[in-house]
């Protein structure tokens, strides 16, 4: 074992959690290694075929009063953004059963003050970020749109609006001529929309790309093709990273690898309750008519991000194992759902169809904190479909962890201890 193999923090994991934790450890004077399975900036990575939104009033959790009758509901229809594969498999049936215990009015205002909590923080940390490095990644603060073509649905977000407004992320509702004066991309027939003016968007590959690159420059150690092989534990404590690039140790580990965590974890005897949930995304040419903001069109849970250099669309929940096999009809059900909104059909050619799997927990809140089996190894995963957007909070705080500083905000909600 050479000296240069050991480091103070070895974060596991390449995508955008893992870099930013990097980052901020960095930043406070540790000496970090990455390790990435594959490329960091690759295609394998939750982080890289995301539609890119920093959805920071996006409070609600996905596990919310009356999510399992209109998730049934929906799995009815074939243009479902919802999929289930049938099959026996045991530890998908216990987190089903644990979101559905979930979906509950104590729950939904827990998760809310939680994710107000990290998101606040990512907010501020984000414009930090952009101010501190040059990061071309086309991040614009143009606010999110909601928009409807069901009149009922359109009034019934007023409730989810409702419990935005103490922390001033409410929402404005636009009428049909409004949303169509503000965006004129869209087909005359939706009814309405919400706009969130507090939302940003950015290119999300070229964020990993960029922080990539500012890493490198700041003397971080980043070791890409390095297949994690197992963890070697000595009295508890982990020792050593065993690896397809050799054996590094290091005082602290930091376990950041998304969907991939639970096998890893499970190797350690913790049970993470995390299910890989797929979605999938359309990257196309800049349309000739371009939308002026992101929009998420509700019925059909798809999300259509416009930038500078292109156009993108994605969506679904796929629970069909931890894969990333591409479902080319569900893939097709986004660009029927984007033509279905926009006056104009979504631009072509298609350059990319992208499948990827995010770390869904049952109780859709992410997991940060310390192994509750090993006093060295800390959690970062289980983000779901926020990992963007909460990014720099959570590596915020898995560093003042590590450090002993003071967090800026409660980790108890997000701590691996509140599942025992």
């Amino acid at each position: 074992m050479t000296g240069k193999r050991h480091t103070e923090v070895l974060v596991m994991g390449g995508g955008i959690i893992g870099l930013a934790i990097a980052y901020y450890l960095n930043r406070a004077g540790r000496k970090v290694r990455l390790i990435e399975k594959e490329t960091v900036g690759g295609d394998a990575a939750a982080s890289y075929g995301n539609c890119g939104l920093l959805f920071f009033s996006d409070l609600p959790p996905l596990c919310q009063p009356g999510a399992v009758a209109d998730a049934l509901v929906r799995m009815t229809r074939r243009t479902s953004p919802l999929y289930i594969k049938p099959e026996l498999d045991l530890p998908k049936l216990m987190w089903l059963l644990k979101f559905a215990a979930n979906c509950n009015s104590a729950h939904f205002k827990h998760a809310v003050v939680a994710r107000h909590a990290l998101f606040s923080r990512s907010r501020q940390l984000y414009e930090d970020l952009f101010e501190n490095e040059t990061m071309a990644c086309q991040w614009e603060r143009q606010g999110v749109l909601l928009v409807f073509k069901n009149r009922a649905l359109l009034r019934q977000y007023q409730r989810l609006n409702a419990a935005l407004r103490p922390y001033g992320l409410a929402a404005t509702r636009l009428s049909r001529a409004e949303v169509l004066q503000k965006e004129p991309a869209l087909a005359d027939d939706v009814c309405g929309a919400w706009y969130h003016p507090v939302d940003s968007h950015l290119r999300p590959e070229t964020l990993v790309k960029e922080l990539k690159a500012v890493l490198m420059d700041r003397g971080v150690t980043i070791t890409e093709n390095c297949v994690l092989r197992h963890l070697d534990v000595s009295s508890g404590t982990i020792a050593a990273a065993v690896t397809t690039k050799g054996t590094f140790t290091a005082d602290q580990y930091v376990l950041a690898t998304g969907a991939w965590s639970t096998p890893i974890a499970r190797q350690l005897g913790i049970r993470l309750p995390v299910q890989p949930g797929k979605g999938y995304s359309l990257t196309m040419a800049r349309p000739q008519s371009p939308l002026r903001f992101p929009c998420y069109f509700w019925e059909r849970s798809v999300v259509a991000t416009p930038w500078q250099n292109g156009f993108r669309l994605g969506g679904t929940m796929e629970f069909s194992g931890l894969n990333r096999d591409m479902d080319t009809v569900r893939a097709d059900n986004l660009k029927s759902a984007a033509a279905a909104y926009l006056r104009e059909p979504p631009g072509q050619p298609v350059l990319e169809q992208w499948a990827g799997v995010r770390p869904m927990c049952s109780d859709d809140l992410p997991i940060i904190g310390v192994s509750p089996r090993n006093p060295n190894l800390y959690l970062a995963t289980g983000h779901g479909m926020i990992g963007m957007t909460a990014a720099t909070g959570t590596a915020e705080l898995v560093t003042h962890l590590i450090t002993g500083e003071n967090p800026a905000f409660d980790p108890a909600p997000f701590s691996p201890l509140r599942f025992l």
